[in-house]
């Protein structure tokens, strides 16, 4: 009974990293975007509204940001660039087209 406790509790403390972890990936992408946004022209509203639900979902989905105009591609561009940079692998990121 005492092992089994042991293993519970050290599973439940190394799941706190992770979701620290994830919150602080979130943060960061958050900063950087506000930062990056003024500075790629004026992305759609549809691109907008998507990559909004990303982040009030705490950057864990839906993954449906999809840059289609050329400022968009610039700023999806700009921020994989400003991810990488704070140590925020590129399968985090919200990009995404489908259909």
């Amino acid at each position: 009974m005492i092992v089994l406790a042991m293993l519970l509790s050290v599973s439940v403390a190394q799941a706190q990293p992770a979701r620290g972890w994830t919150e602080e990936k979130c943060r960061r992408y958050a900063a950087a975007w506000e930062e990056a946004l003024p500075r790629f022209g004026e992305p759609g509203r549809d691109f907008v509204d998507s990559h909004a639900a990303f982040l009030a979902s705490g950057c864990r989905g839906p993954r449906a940001a999809c840059p289609r105009s050329d400022a968009e591609v610039a700023l999806a561009d700009a921020m994989t660039v400003a991810a990488l940079n704070a140590g925020i692998a590129g399968t985090f990121l919200p990009f995404a087209c489908r259909g």
